[in-house]
């Protein structure tokens, strides 16, 4: 990153971070959100019910047009369908785009460890990971993670290049060094800021 990237930074108030499962958002997205010194909000917290329940749209979109009308927050989450009300506002869009084996990897150790530890994923939800949701079901994340790797990718370097957002600074991180480096840019254009 550059002084003008970093110069840039001073002024971002609405991120969102988008990737595949497994990419880091949640860590990257808390770790951003303590570097700019902005609130941060899990969209899977946000959309998760108990018994791992799916909202309708409709119980869903104000959701999220509620936490997005904030002056400031770091939203981590895809979430498709919802990209005309969280994109409305944002200003930075960091896409974690890591290696298919390194996401794979994360997904499936975070998934075990879950499962071992019965963690309750978002509290007050009683969702936890099983072993067998994990592994044998469709309803995987590890599946899911594997089945739209792809199509994530070529969806986000399509929406990268769209005239339809030029209001938004995408970035778009492929390694551990690259996120590390960013996330240490966030610390210095706070830091300059002070």
């Amino acid at each position: 990153m550059n002084d003008s990237d970093i110069d840039r930074l001073t002024r971002i108030e609405r991120v969102n971070v988008i990737g595949t499962s497994g990419s880091g958002k949640s860590t990257f997205g808390r770790q951003l959100a303590d570097c700019l010194r902005l609130p941060f909000v899990e969209l899977d917290s946000v959309f998760w019910k108990p018994n791992w329940t799916e909202p309708s749209d409709d119980e869903f979109f104000p959701l999220v047009e509620t936490i997005t009308s904030g002056a400031r927050w770091v939203l981590d989450g895809n979430y498709t369908r919802t990209m005309p009300i969280k994109w409305r506002r944002v200003q930075l869009v960091v896409w974690l785009d890591m290696p298919f084996l390194k996401t794979l990897y994360r997904v499936t150790s975070r998934c075990v460890r879950r499962s071992l530890t019965h963690m309750e994923i978002w509290p007050g939800t009683g969702n936890r990971e099983t072993l067998r949701k994990a592994f044998l079901s469709r309803d995987s994340v590890i599946w899911w993670s594997v089945t739209t790797y792809r199509q994530n990718r070529r969806r986000y370097r399509e929406v990268m290049t769209s005239a339809e957002y030029p209001h938004i600074w995408f970035v778009r991180l492929r390694s551990a060094r690259e996120v590390d480096a960013f996330l240490e840019a966030a610390r210095q254009a706070v830091a300059t800021k002070l």
